[in-house]
């Protein structure tokens, strides 16, 4: 029997899944015969696989990864240009703001600090970074690494670096910048972002405002321009649910301005805005443009979240609300299970991820490994004074927003199981 002749777009997963199927249906390969002319997803399933619920990278939606196995395709094409214009434009939508510049560049979050210290902070400027855990460290590490002079601002572990404190530090000095991690994802701790914002404005209003959303854009809410925030930086694979490998940076208007007065030669040359403003331009306009190869089939797949969190429901701010809701279930099940959590107030606490603490006398490979029998991976701690003593759990994007597919209640009666086995309760 001949296999009916069928019409896919491009060489999805499921087709390549073909091979191993055929000899069940006794169905020879050679019969296929596959045809372009229809796009359509309809029916694409990714394959069975284990619950990802670390901070990232995290589940990614059924069309997203479709979009991603989209055929090769030019950089210039007249039919990529309007994807690439569209995520640009998307992008600024997300952090509701109106006229500031995104980049889009193939490359990790960390990319996203190479950028703001290669283009904002000329050698020998100085920096302030607020701490709050593990990455504030790592902001410090890349803008001493491009000459800044950086002094750190460090909460206690879970805590927050108390306003007044950020306000004298600006009263005695002159910042170039001021960074913050939004959600720091060592220790789920969230900034308040509003706040900080305000203050770096009254205080010191030409220094530029510089949030890391890494762990935060598309989970919680960041309105870039009603707060006077000048950088947005962040990545595909966390909020914004696509995999991983694509850097997104928006800039305010006045960062693109400082970029363009700045005295010394950009000390990069990947990360230089001289080379990625004009493409980001070119492509906004609908004109191809040329400086290194963006990711084409990650945009395809970026283009295709993009348009389920702006174009369609829930809409985004009612996205925010279920990663709050999701947030609270899960929060509330650690509290259940007389465990505690990183953030030392629940008003420091990230809706887009948990970290708990171990219970007395019990580890990580204890936990962690109870977890992955039940088809659940969690993460590890990773901030080095509390490694060993805590775990984290990612809940953003599909996971918190699509409630059919119940990755919450799988992940809560886990986070049960697992801590009474462990505990020797069940």
């Amino acid at each position: 029997m001949l296999l009916q002749r069928v019409s896919i777009p491009h060489l999805s997963p499921l087709v390549r899944s073909l091979p191993r199927l055929l000899p069940r249906a006794n169905l020879p390969v050679a019969s296929l015969s596959l045809s372009r002319n229809m796009a359509t997803n309809q029916g694409f399933k990714q394959d069975a696989h284990k619950l990802l619920v670390i901070p990232g990278p995290i589940e990614v939606a059924d069309d997203v990864l479709f979009a991603n196995a989209h055929p090769s395709m030019s950089h210039v094409s007249p039919d990529f240009i309007p994807v690439f214009g569209d995520c640009i434009r998307m992008t600024r939508e997300i952090l509701f703001s109106k006229d500031a510049q995104p980049f889009l560049i193939s490359g990790s979050g960390t990319l996203g600090w190479d950028q703001v210290a290669a283009n904002l902070v000329e050698p020998g400027e100085k920096a302030l970074v607020l701490h709050t855990g593990y990455f504030g460290d790592s902001f410090e590490e890349c803008l001493t690494t491009y000459g800044a002079e950086v002094r750190q601002l460090k909460a206690d572990v879970g805590g927050v670096v108390p306003l007044a404190e950020l306000e004298k530090a600006l009263q005695a000095d002159k910042y170039k910048v001021v960074t913050f991690t939004h959600v720091d994802t060592s220790t789920a701790v969230l900034s308040d972002a509003k706040s900080i914002a305000e203050t770096v404005k009254r205080v010191s209003p030409d220094t530029l405002v510089v949030l890391d959303g890494v762990c935060s854009v598309a989970s919680e809410e960041i309105r870039m321009d009603d707060w006077g925030l000048d950088i947005v930086l962040t990545a595909t694979q966390k909020g914004l649910g696509v995999p991983p490998g694509l850097s997104v940076l928006v800039a305010s208007q006045k960062a693109v301005k400082t970029f363009q007065s700045r005295k010394t030669r950009v000390t990069s040359y990947y990360a230089s805005w001289k080379k990625w403003l004009p493409i980001m331009n070119a492509y906004e306009a609908g004109k191809p443009g040329y400086f290194a190869t963006p990711p084409v089939n990650l945009i395809y797949a970026y283009h295709a979240s993009l348009t389920r969190i702006t174009k369609a429901q829930p809409s985004l701010e009612e996205r925010f609300a279920l990663h709050r809701a999701a947030s609270k279930r899960i929060k509330d099940a650690v509290t259940e299970l007389g465990l505690k959590q990183v953030p030392t107030d629940p008003k420091y606490a990230a809706n887009g991820m948990t970290a708990v603490y171990y219970p007395d006398g019990v580890g990580a490979a204890d936990v962690v490994p109870r977890f992955g029998k039940r088809d659940v991976v969690i993460a590890g701690g990773l901030h080095a004074a509390i490694k060993d003593k805590y775990f984290r759990i990612g809940h953003m994007g599909i996971t918190a927003v699509d409630s059919e597919r119940g990755d919450i209640d799988r992940l809560i009666a886990a986070l049960k199981e697992s801590i009474l086995e462990a505990t020797g309760k069940q």
